[in-house]
């Protein structure tokens, strides 16, 4: 029997105090990160590491926490020799922290008394973070480990920000969605904890189904039964955010597994999974490893710790905008997740979307709806795939024939002329913090006195989350020359009256001003010539 299908016990009085841990961690200056989800070995481990690694390195304050009740390992790639105490003998609070060689960092180490550092009953929960609270430093990173105990799925719920790790395989990508589902009930458990009533429509639910059923699927049965209670289902699965990192990434296609993953759990789960990133398998993260070092300590320039400070620039960016715009979220109601979905919707599209656009979703979509896909793994059985494969084809058809795209507007949106959804207060997505954080920068970086380079033109771009490829169509400009201009490679690019005019169409799309991006490139362009002739 799983979490998700065994019988509501009732609730001993020990679990009462778990009531108030939700706001206990809430209003501290301090961020909490968990990392957990997925299955062992797909890089939890290493993207706490050298996630704690990062941040004290910016001169803040961090303590790493072993809370994995099953695979404690942290000290290890840290060189920390330091042996577990057992029991009562274990220290507590800032006693329990070892210093390491990095700056900064404490680890707050696994002990053999499982409930010192990593309960795995919820009742020993609040005790142990009251202990984390009384911490005086910036940042708390959990690693969580693989576990679905119910102590483990509630602390990762107490996070700022929390991230489950993944990798491009099978058991890997169903373990994925198995803990988004554990989530989900567990949170909707937590949330109807003193209704009893309430509880008993959600046992019900979860016995008509088959074990782990998805969010959806569960709201859906609910409802039957209890309509507000549904509601509040809707209402827990809307506010939950968890992120998504891909490790041990080694193909080109294993890049696209995060997006894809992403988008099929908002469809399929209801959960959307906000996507922070890969990590590539990289020799220098086993060396590092094995020499008990960090590896952004020890291989700073390896491709995987540059995967890894990619993705610490996200959670940092992420955090900022969570400051300036937190969450705060509405009521929803269960027939929202009945309703049928457009056929826009179904290629991910706005209404507005060109023909180019549908072109490029339909052969996405249909690359992912098949038997044999990575993503879809655990998640969709034979029969929904075939039914996912004719709306898609469906979709297609009708949005690229113009009449029959007019028809089906004005019978889907009769009223209804905007192309978007209304925007409210939410969680932004990685991607919508990391580009404001990046705009931020370059408001600060550009007046009228800068000298553009290549890599400035290359933030301006970023900035503007425009793709190299996006430029290359809409101007025409050859993507060789487009990456010769933005690496400052003058002996790739032709004659300055050519660059000239690459530099204006550049400036146009990213909105800058052509004159000073066209001189100050050009003056640095023609520098090194001359130095390059002599």
């Amino acid at each position: 029997m799983t979490d998700l299908d065994e019988s509501i016990p009732p609730m001993p009085d020990d679990e009462e105090e778990l009531l108030a841990t939700d706001e206990h961690l809430v209003g501290r200056k301090r961020h909490v990160i968990a990392v957990g989800g997925g299955r062992p070995g797909v890089g939890k481990t290493l993207l706490s590491v050298n996630l704690a690694v990062y941040l004290a390195q910016l001169g803040r304050h961090v303590v790493l926490c072993d809370a994995d009740p099953f695979g404690a390992s942290l000290h290890t790639m840290l060189g920390v020799q330091r042996a577990p105490l057992v029991g009562d003998k274990a220290p507590r609070g800032k006693e329990s922290l070892v210093s390491t060689s990095v700056p900064g960092l404490w680890l707050l180490p696994a002990v053999y008394d499982p409930w010192a550092v990593a309960p795995k009953r919820a009742s020993r929960q609040s005790h142990w973070l009251r202990q984390l609270g009384e911490l005086d430093v910036d940042y708390i990173v959990m690693n969580l480990g693989a576990s679905l105990a119910p102590a483990s799925l509630d602390m990762f719920a107490e996070a700022d920000v929390q991230i489950c790790v993944s990798a491009p395989e099978p058991p890997a990508i169903e373990a994925t969605y198995r803990f988004c589902r554990a989530y989900f009930v567990r949170r909707l458990r937590r949330a109807l904890m003193r209704e009893r009533f309430k509880l008993r429509v959600v046992e019900r639910a979860l016995a008509a189904l088959p074990p782990l059923p998805s969010p959806r699927d569960l709201i859906i049965e609910i409802a039957r039964f209890d309509e507000p209670v549904a509601n509040v289902a809707a209402t827990v699965l809307a506010s939950l955010r968890p992120r998504l990192v891909v490790g041990r990434t080694r193909l080109r296609r294993d890049l696209e597994l995060g997006p894809a993953m992403a988008s099929l759990s908002a469809r399929h789960l209801g959960l959307p999974l906000d996507y922070m990133g890969y990590v590539e398998q990289d020799d220098a993260a086993w060396l590092t490893a094995r020499r008990c070092r960090p590896l952004l300590i020890d291989a700073p320039t390896s491709k995987a710790a540059r995967n890894l400070e990619r993705v610490a620039r996200r959670l940092l960016a992420l955090l900022a905008q969570q400051a300036m715009r937190p969450n705060v979220a509405g009521a929803v109601e269960a027939r929202a997740l009945t309703a049928p979905m457009t056929l826009y919707g179904v290629l991910d599209l706005a209404r507005g979307a060109a023909d180019d656009e549908i072109r490029r979703a339909y052969k996405l979509k249909r690359e992912i709806y098949t038997e044999a896909s990575l993503p879809l793994t655990g998640l969709l059985e034979d029969a929904r795939i075939r039914e996912e494969q004719a709306r898609i084809a469906e979709a297609y058809d009708t949005l690229l024939d113009l009449p029959r795209r007019r028809a089906y507007d004005l019978s889907v949106f009769p009223d209804d002329t905007s192309d978007s959804p209304g925007t409210g207060a939410r969680t932004p997505t990685v991607t919508e913090a990391e580009l404001a954080m990046l705009r931020a920068e370059l408001a600060r970086d550009i007046t009228p006195e800068t000298t553009f380079s290549g890599a400035l033109l290359k933030r301006a771009r970023e900035a503007s989350g425009i793709e190299l490829q996006d430029i290359a169509a809409q101007t025409k400009i050859s993507a060789v020359y487009l990456r010769a201009i933005e690496g400052d490679d003058f002996g790739a690019l032709p004659a300055a009256v050519y660059v000239r005019g690459f530099l204006v169409q550049i400036a146009r799309v990213l909105k800058l001003d052509p004159s000073q991006v066209s001189k100050s490139y050009l003056k640095r362009l023609r520098v090194a010539r001359d130095d390059a002739d002599e």
